[in-house]
């Protein structure tokens, strides 16, 4: 039964306050009064255990190659790749995502599915050395190919073709599995992608190995970093024939349900802080498990200003995280995952 609202209320002044409901009834205040009041109301939590912590793996030994860009972020060798990733599952992070940096691109992405590439080699370690972190594997093309578009392009026009690319992606996400990933994670925007991996993995022994697919990439001058630290930048032209456009709600939803139809398993909205409203319809409409992903410019974003003294680098990572789970998030890919980790303990 609804709480039936109370009469005019006359105060010193003979203010009304018949226009605020329920007050002095009810006094949302009374329990904001301490921590313990409030931690005992949250509706939305944030924990170590809701982030994954993306990794750049690239050829070598002991080698921690700084991004400019994204202070504290490394191209990593895989014996740092998994000193880091041990730092994190120690922090209480369940998962690291892996993008990997080739010794040699070309234009068929050779390096993207061969048997010891660098993302190949890199999770056969980590599944060694840390059996019971989750290793997700990013499948996309563009880190392998000399001209740096997520596809096969064609030698008139400079299109990428999509239809071609699909088994290039397919047999990618295969390598991956083969080699111990627990999830593969195509990133590519391809149409029907999902499907070719789905089956590719059914037909060789790894119909357990899930999908989380990109499945809302926007199109967006939020990536500029990662493409520094993934050497990933397109050579010519741009990708928005492929990745979303940023207007655009109901086709991310019409993206998502195509991708959940051929067998997605999660699915992505990215980037995250600037799209929350279409991670939210994402989550109410399809109530699939969802993650965002906290892109590059978000977190550099955040680095610079508080290097500068202008905002409290904690404060203002914790609650933009926050932001993305309240909107629907079930988990966050983050750069900050490890340092948020830690700061989430202290409490």
């Amino acid at each position: 039964m609804g709480i039936a609202p109370i009469g005019p209320f006359h105060y010193a002044g003979d203010m009304n306050f018949s226009a605020f409901g329920q007050f002095p009834a009810y006094r949302p205040r009374r329990l904001r009064q301490s921590a313990l009041w409030r931690n005992l109301v949250r509706e939305t939590s944030l924990t170590a255990g809701r982030l994954v912590l993306p990794l750049f793996a690239r050829s070598g030994r002991k080698m921690r190659r700084p991004v400019p860009s994204m202070p504290g972020v490394f191209q990593l060798s895989p014996d740092e790749v998994v000193r880091e990733a041990e730092a994190a599952f120690s922090a209480g992070i369940p998962a690291v995502l892996l993008f990997g940096i080739p010794g040699t691109k070309d234009d068929k992405a050779t390096g993207a599915y061969a048997r010891n590439g660098i993302v190949q080699q890199t999770v056969r370690l980590l599944k060694k050395e840390l059996p019971a972190l989750l290793v997700f594997t990013d499948v996309c093309l563009c880190e392998y190919m000399s001209h740096g578009h997520c596809g096969i392009v064609e030698k008139t026009g400079g299109r990428v073709a999509n239809d071609r690319t699909l088994p290039l992606l397919a047999r990618t996400a295969l390598s991956h599995a083969a080699a111990g990933a627990d999830l593969v994670a195509p990133s590519d925007m391809m149409d029907g992608r999902v499907a070719a991996i789905r089956q590719a993995l059914d037909q060789n022994g790894f119909a357990d190995t899930p999908i989380l697919s990109y499945a809302a990439k926007f199109a967006s001058a939020y990536y500029g970093p990662f493409r520094d630290a993934a050497e990933s930048a397109p050579q010519f032209g741009d990708r928005r024939a492929y990745q979303m456009d940023a207007a655009n709600v109901l086709e991310a939803l019409r993206e998502t349900a195509m991708d959940i139809r051929e067998g997605a398993d999660m699915v992505m909205v990215k980037p995250a802080l600037a799209y929350l409203d279409v991670l939210h319809r994402v989550k109410a409409e399809f109530g699939y498990p969802t993650a965002a992903y906290s892109v590059s410019g978000e977190f550099s974003m955040i680095k610079a200003a508080a290097a500068k003294g202008w905002i409290d680098e904690r404060a203002v990572t914790l609650e933009s995280l926050l932001a993305m789970r309240r909107a629907g998030a079930d988990f966050i890919i983050t750069y900050a995952a490890t340092a948020a980790a830690r700061w989430l303990k202290e409490g």
